[in-house]
């Protein structure tokens, strides 16, 4: 345990941020995982899930909850694969 002030401090802005951040990601893995649900099922909203997703991963890279290579890694692979599939349907 710190002993000095400022560093208890930064402790808990340290946890406050890390319980903000688990919760940001975990909502962002489940527009994910809904917009690939969507995609694969063929549903109608699947691509508003997909905007959905990609702006909520947009937005994690703003907050800095992702790094942008790993949110272009995460967008790059969902257009992948609604692409994909357009092209079996197609």
């Amino acid at each position: 345990m710190a002993n000095i002030k400022s560093a208890k401090k930064r402790i808990k802005i340290a946890e406050r941020n890390a319980a903000r951040n688990k919760a940001y990601k975990s909502s962002m893995k489940t527009l994910i995982k809904k917009a690939n649900v969507a995609l694969e099922s063929g549903a109608e909203n699947s691509q508003e899930a997909l905007k959905a997703a990609i702006a909520k991963i947009d937005r994690a890279v703003v907050k800095g909850v992702l790094h942008k290579n790993n949110a272009a890694r995460k967008k790059s692979s969902l257009a992948k694969k609604a692409t994909s599939l357009q092209k079996k349907e197609a």
